[in-house]
């Protein structure tokens, strides 16, 4: 496999953030990949679906968030965050031209880019996919993060694991509902908010990567064949 291409993101005339571009000979798709509050670009979780990925004939362009360029800990303001995430919609854009865009990334990275959708139609974005969406705070059960969500018209696939403290079943699920055949949710049985099942189940971490990737390169062929997302042959 072909080792990612470093390139970077830039916002107006404030220095470029870092990415990471791995994209297939031909590919069907590019999956623009926010990361989460506590790790960036490169965190084994994001490399191993970006790999898995490419191995699906599926671009991905991962990029930092401004605070985590900077060493911070602090996440960056949504303001801040959504500047990035056009910012990086643009670059995918132009490195995959005439492929299909989707949009997302794991937990604050998938909220963020929900949350840009929503204020602003990404251009050329014709899919969302959150790869554990955070609905609320762990141990603080609200559905108020997704409010929003009923402004987004593109489809989206929520992967979600039942164990997630920062997105309980019994909430996720009738918000999910409530956006109709829009949007597609995914359960991985037992997984935590990092996709880590307990060994008493019997799954190991690869085993679960692989339910992740395929549910997310199966979700795009469906929508390719329901023309709700163009993926390009």
């Amino acid at each position: 496999m072909t080792a990612p291409r470093a390139t970077a993101v830039t916002i107006g005339g404030e220095t470029p953030l870092s990415a990471l571009l791995l994209k297939p000979a031909k590919a069907r798709a590019c999956y623009v990949f926010a990361h989460g509050a506590g790790a960036g670009m490169s965190h084994i979780f994001m490399e191993q679906v970006a790999t898995g990925l490419y191995a699906r004939g599926i671009a991905t362009l991962r990029y930092q968030f401004p605070f985590m360029e900077k060493g911070s800990k602090r996440p960056d303001s949504p303001a801040v965050a959504q500047t990035a995430v056009r910012a990086a919609v643009a670059e995918a854009a132009r490195r995959c031209r005439g492929c299909p865009l989707i949009a997302g990334g794991k937990s604050f990275g998938g909220r963020m880019t929900s949350q840009a959708q929503a204020l602003l139609p990404l251009e050329a974005v014709q899919g969302l996919a959150f790869l554990g969406f955070p609905l609320h705070p762990s141990g603080k059960p609200s559905v108020t993060r997704a409010e929003h969500l009923a402004e987004i018209e593109i489809p989206m696939l929520f992967i979600q694991g039942t164990r997630d403290k920062l997105a309980e079943p019994g909430l996720l699920g009738p918000v999910v509902q409530g956006l109709a055949s829009i949007a597609t949710l995914h359960w991985i049985e037992q997984a935590d908010h990092g996709f880590h099942v307990p060994a008493r189940f019997g799954r190991s971490d690869g085993e679960v990567m692989t339910e992740l990737l395929d549910g997310f390169a199966n979700w795009l062929e469906s929508r390719a064949k329901s023309r709700a997302v163009l993926v390009r042959a």
